[in-house]
């Protein structure tokens, strides 16, 4: 058996809620961290905040 697959812990995957595992933190596998990822890139995800970049950036 792989040796990641042995440190689990008792936080779970945020993708399938599986048990963590110590090498794929938060995540409990590549493909969990991969899917996350995809997300990120895919702008599934966003951070809250203004949505329109200001016209005077970088204007003094």
């Amino acid at each position: 058996m792989p040796e990641a697959i042995k440190k689990t812990s008792k936080a779970k995957c945020p993708q399938c809620s599986k048990p963590t595992v110590q090498d794929y933190r938060p995540f409990c596998s590549k493909r969990c961290a991969d899917l996350d990822l995809g997300k990120w890139l895919n702008e599934q995800y966003v951070l809250p905040g203004d949505s329109e970049i200001p016209d005077d950036i970088g204007e003094s």
